[in-house]
């Protein structure tokens, strides 16, 4: 995941089921708010990623286990705030630090990390 898109990949029976969840704050929007100031596009971009963090946390809920991995910090960003939501006590949520990754080495890294 980063901070524009993410991957939910779901793993069953060695098969790999996935959507995406894309963030609805893009780099045309970006310039578009900053024309109108930095301060409201800083708020813009606040909004939006509040928006796709919370879309992806509705997602997160549905699970008992949980791996976020990417190349930027969207990850742990995602982690601290569903750690101080109760409403994920009980979901198993590991950060790991990735490079960037093509599709296939990515349902590679979710096989290996699950197959524990």
């Amino acid at each position: 995941m980063d901070h524009s898109n993410a991957f939910v990949m779901e793993l069953l029976n060695d098969t790999i089921i996935e959507n995406s969840v894309n963030s609805e704050f893009t780099h045309e929007g970006k310039e578009s708010s900053l024309s109108k100031g930095e301060k409201f596009m800083q708020n813009k971009e606040q909004q939006k990623q509040s928006s796709y963090y919370k879309e992806l946390s509705d997602i997160i809920r549905n699970y008992e286990e949980v791996l976020l991995f990417g190349p930027t910090e969207a990850k742990n960003e995602l982690f601290n705030l569903i750690k101080a939501d109760h409403l994920f006590d009980k979901i198993k949520v590991e950060v790991k630090s990735t490079d960037k990754l093509p599709k296939i080495q990515m349902h590679d890294f979710v096989r290996e990390y699950f197959k524990k």
